[in-house]
C-alpha cells in the first residue's frame, strides 16, 4: 500500500507499485544515498536518473567521469530496492553547429559505453532540434531532412556504445525535437534495420498531444500505443497543465484513456512522474496509483 500525502492509503497491486516511479532531478541531494533515500520515503521503486540531480553535468567529462564512483551510485540504489531504469545521456543531436553536434556525440557515446556498471535498461535521448540554445525548443527546420539525417549520424554513433554497455536507447517522441510523434518513430525503425533492436521507445502522453486539439488525443494516443508499442520501454507521466492545476480537478491529459492504454501494452514498463515538484509528488502519485488501478483490467 502506498499512502497518500493526507496520511490514507491507496491500494496498489504490487506490480504496479514495482513500475512506478520518478525523475531523479525532481530532487536535489549530495549522494547517491541521500536520493536513493528520497525515493524510499516517497514509496517509489523506479529511478530515472539524471547525474545532474547529483550535481554533476548529464553527461560529464571524461575526467569527472572517471572520478565517478558507479558502482556505488547503482549500489545505493538496489540495496534499498529501489530501479535505475534509465540513465539520461540527453543532449543536442540535431545542433545547428556540425562542431558542437560532433563534440558532444563523442562524449555522450563515451559516457553511455561507460553506464553498464549503473545496469540500467536505457540510456535516455533527445531527437534534437535546430534551436541552438534549447535542445527542447521547436524549430522550423527540425522537418527538414537534413535535420534527420544529422540526428541519424549522432544515432549511428550512440548504437555501438550502447551496445557496448548493454543498454538500449531510450527515444522520446517530442514535439519541439526531429523525433516529434509516431510517423517519425516508425520511419526511424524502419530505417535503422536490425540496429532498430538497440533502441526502445518512451511514451509521453503530454508530449503526444500538447500541439492537438482535444478531439484528437485520443486517436492520437491510442495510435501511439498501438503501433509503437512492442517497442515502448517507459511511459512518462506528466501533464500539458501544471501539476497543481490537475491535481485540483483541472482538465488535462485523459490519463483514463492512459491508464488504459498502459495496461493494454505487450510488455510491463516503468510509469514515471515527471514535472512534479518535490512538495507535490506524493500527491501525484496517489492520483495516478487511483487512475492505475481503476483502469486496470479486472
Amino acid at each position: 500500500m502506498i499512502p497518500s500525502a493526507s496520511g490514507a492509503t491507496t491500494e496498489v497491486a504490487s506490480e504496479r507499485n514495482r513500475l512506478l516511479g520518478a525523475f531523479a532531478r525532481i530532487y536535489r541531494r549530495d549522494s547517491a544515498d541521500a536520493l536513493a533515500e528520497a525515493f524510499v520515503a516517497d514509496q517509489l521503486v523506479q529511478v530515472q536518473l539524471n547525474l545532474s540531480a547529483l550535481g554533476i553535468p548529464t553527461i560529464p567529462t571524461a575526467q569527472a567521469l572517471a572520478d565517478l564512483d558507479t558502482t556505488a551510485i547503482e549500489a545505493a540504489f538496489t540495496s534499498r530496492g529501489r530501479v535505475i531504469w534509465g540513465v539520461s545521456a540527453t543532449y543536442n543531436t540535431a545542433h545547428p553547429d556540425p562542431h558542437v553536434r560532433e563534440e558532444t556525440t563523442t562524449k555522450a557515446a563515451y559516457f553511455i559505453a561507460s553506464l553498464g556498471a549503473l545496469q540500467p535498461i536505457a540510456a535516455t535521448l533527445c531527437t534534437g532540434t535546430r534551436d541552438p540554445d534549447n535542445m527542447w525548443r521547436p524549430h522550423p527546420d527540425n522537418t527538414m531532412e537534413a535535420a534527420w539525417i544529422d540526428m541519424r549520424r549522432a544515432l549511428d554513433e550512440l548504437i555501438p556504445a550502447a551496445r557496448h554497455a548493454g543498454v538500449l536507447l531510450a527515444v522520446e517522441p517530442e514535439p519541439g525535437n526531429v523525433v516529434i510523434g509516431t510517423a517519425e518513430a516508425k520511419r526511424l525503425v524502419a530505417e535503422l534495420g536490425v540496429d532498430a533492436e538497440q533502441i526502445g521507445f518512451i511514451l509521453d502522453p503530454a508530449n503526444l498531444v500538447s500541439a492537438s486539439p482535444p478531439q484528437q488525443h485520443e486517436r492520437l494516443l491510442s495510435e501511439a500505443f498501438q503501433e509503437l508499442g512492442t517497442k515502448t520501454i517507459c511511459v512518462h507521466a506528466k501533464d500539458i497543465q501544471p501539476w497543481v492545476r490537475t491535481l485540483k480537478g483541472g482538465q488535462g491529459v485523459d490519463y483514463d484513456l492512459v491508464g488504459r492504454l498502459y495496461h493494454a501494452l505487450p510488455n510491463q514498463v516503468p510509469f514515471i512522474i515527471q514535472d512534479a515538484t518535490e512538495d507535490e509528488l506524493p500527491q501525484v502519485r496517489d492520483w495516478l496509483v487511483r487512475r492505475l488501478n481503476a483502469t486496470a483490467p479486472q
